[in-house]
């Protein structure tokens, strides 16, 4: 995977903890491929993406 955001993909990084998170966002974090504190993920953006994204916008920063 290489690092350039091309105009259909989205980046995304983890800035908040996940202790005493919702088990269900826990694996929506998990399912955006985001493990740690400052990590970053580069995905494809499609509606199971951003429907991801909007679910657990409170723990993520996107562009």
């Amino acid at each position: 995977m290489t690092t350039d955001i091309t105009p259909g993909t989205i980046k995304i990084f983890l800035f908040k903890s996940l202790i005493g998170v919702n088990k269900s966002h826990r694996a929506t974090i998990r399912g955006l491929g985001l493990k740690k504190i400052n990590s970053c993920s580069i995905l494809v953006k499609t509606p199971e993406v951003l429907g991801m994204i909007d679910k657990v916008r409170y723990l993520i920063k996107f562009s």
